[in-house]
């Protein structure tokens, strides 16, 4: 079984698969001083309420974002699973894809990891939409090369900014609210927010087709909000909640397949 670990800005993720299936799937907070032993017994009795046995565990591979998280992750990995993870932006692990970009140390491991799958799963060219922590928009051609994205802040940054800097204006849920113009604090900031930001992503959905000379090029939507914001933007052709495990998966897999290769020659 494989252990993939995603650690984001707001949550760390956790899936194990047994062949292509996920037997279980967790998340906690990223909070960078949660050492490698609490996010061992946590894990622990998850697994234990799942039926997954800890000595099953014969691989790993981590995507994070959150650098000073990283070494727990490691750490974790190796002493309550005893396997050496994989590390996605690390020069052992294979992409199979060309960053074109001015830094590509720069883009995120979670962005790489979406890109990948995406591409697998759906072919090129496309763009895809992650609702995380940001709103990002990254671009892949035909070929699966890396072309660069957008990074707008994310939907529940926004409405969390709106709270703290005006006095009178509440947290509200995410909701697709009935009407534009809301008769209320919480219906206008609900409207502001949704349709605003299915506004910002229609107009730049078709100013990368645009500037990419691709009209029909494919849009793949991840993320907690994805169903919310799809079922409103025709533009969004798939929706995968379990994009970026699907990818670590992936990305595992060809380097394990690699590195047998190497030893066999």
């Amino acid at each position: 079984m494989l252990l993939a670990i995603d650690a984001g800005n707001t949550n760390i993720v956790f899936a194990v698969f047994d062949g292509d299936t996920i037997k279980g799937q967790w998340r906690c907070s990223t909070t960078v001083e949660r050492t490698a032993d609490e996010l061992g017994v946590w894990l622990h009795h998850l697994f234990e309420l799942s039926g997954v046995p800890r000595t099953a565990i014969s691989g790993a591979i981590i995507a994070t974002v959150v650098p000073a998280a990283e070494f727990s992750l490691k750490t974790l990995c190796r002493q309550y699973f005893n396997v050496e993870p994989m590390v996605v932006g690390t020069p052992n692990v294979d992409l199979k894809m060309k960053i074109i970009m001015d830094r590509p140390s720069e883009v995120g491991a979670d962005r790489l990891v979406n890109a990948v799958a995406a591409h697998r799963l759906f072919g090129g060219p496309l763009v895809v939409l992650d609702f995380g922590t940001a709103t990002t928009f990254d671009v892949v051609d035909g070929q699966g090369n890396y072309l660069g994205g957008v990074i707008a802040p994310g939907v529940n940054l926004s409405i969390k900014a709106l709270h703290m800097a005006a006095a009178q204006l509440p947290m509200v849920a995410v909701e697709a609210p009935g009407n534009v113009v809301g008769k209320n604090t919480i219906e206008a900031m609900q409207s502001g927010v949704y349709w605003g930001y299915i506004s910002m992503i229609e107009g730049l959905l078709m100013r990368i087709r645009h500037q990419q000379n691709e009209p029909a090029m494919k849009v793949v939507a991840t993320g907690g909000l994805a169903p919310l914001f799809a079922r409103a933007i025709d533009e969004i052709g798939h929706s995968h909640g379990d994009l970026t495990m699907m990818g670590l998966l992936m990305i595992y897999r060809q380097n394990l397949e690699n590195d047998k290769a190497g030893h066999l020659a």
